[in-house]
């Protein structure tokens, strides 16, 4: 749990800020919050978080991450042991 001020939980909450990693994460845990408020904490709950958090982390990084590294390998040159000689 990000352990931010007052006032950066504000900025979230209110205005819905998010400049930082640690405001990113506490949006994220209140999102997941209201997910337990309005579905009851079990078994089933945790696992629909997980599971949706995973899934969303995978096509967060196959839709932009890996192009980006894709260019920055066709920009920089590739690392052993992936470089093909």
């Amino acid at each position: 749990m990000p352990y931010i001020p007052k006032s950066e939980k504000n900025k979230v909450n209110d205005k819905n800020l998010i400049a930082t990693a640690g405001q990113l994460n506490y949006a994220l845990n209140q999102l997941v919050n209201s997910y337990i408020e309005q579905n009851n904490f079990n078994y089933q709950t945790a696992n629909d978080i997980i599971g949706a958090m995973e899934c969303a982390k995978m096509e967060l990084y196959r839709r932009l991450i890996a192009p980006y590294e894709d260019a920055k390998i066709l920009q920089n040159g590739d690392v052993k042991p992936y470089v093909s000689e």
